[in-house]
């Protein structure tokens, strides 16, 4: 990572633009985008938990191929399981680490280090942001604290924006009835 004051900057930057934006999916991508341009970092990606298969899901992800993003169905269980249960896990070599699922498909792209990190809304872990490096890299407490951080406002912001749109519906549905003439 670059150096401590860049963080404290690029964490404000960041706050400030997704602070911006009332729609989920812009401000995933947002997420995404700028930890990958503040690491200079080979690409980043975050996953939503689905609770109903228990699988991760992309729901943005930036300088990974489509091919390694489409390569099976990821495990919440399996997939770097414990960063979901016990905080950031740090994975030096991909090739030599049982708790990745995919080791042959991340070799493939490039990959050599991930950094998986939670999202979490009280104790819930509702997904995780994965940070991917082309050598292998020894992720610093500053690393992992500056993902830490920009994924917790990400997951505030997603949940804000969930109870914002469905506000909005609600609204929306309530605004319609009364102006029905049925009533």
């Amino acid at each position: 990572m670059k150096n401590l004051r860049l963080n404290y900057e690029t964490l404000i930057k960041i706050t400030r633009s997704l602070t911006q934006s009332k729609k989920t999916e812009e401000i995933i991508q947002m997420t995404v985008k700028s930890i990958k341009s503040a690491l200079d970092i080979k690409g980043c990606t975050l996953f939503l938990v689905n609770r109903g298969t228990n699988e991760l899901e992309v729901a943005a992800s930036t300088g990974l191929s489509r091919e390694y993003l489409n390569k099976g169905a990821i495990s919440a269980l399996k997939s770097i399981a414990d960063s979901l249960k016990d905080g950031p896990v740090a994975v030096y070599d991909v090739g030599d680490d049982p708790r990745i699922q995919y080791p042959e498909a991340a070799k493939a792209e490039g990959i050599a280090s991930i950094l998986s990190v939670p999202i979490m809304i009280g104790d819930e872990a509702i997904g995780a942001v994965r940070v991917y490096t082309e050598k292998k890299w020894d992720f610093t407490l500053d690393d992992v604290n500056f993902v830490q951080a920009i994924a917790q406002i990400a997951g505030i912001i997603i949940e804000m924006t969930r109870l914002y749109q469905g506000q909005s519906e609600y609204i929306e549905t309530l605004s319609t009835m009364c102006e029905s003439p049925a009533l």
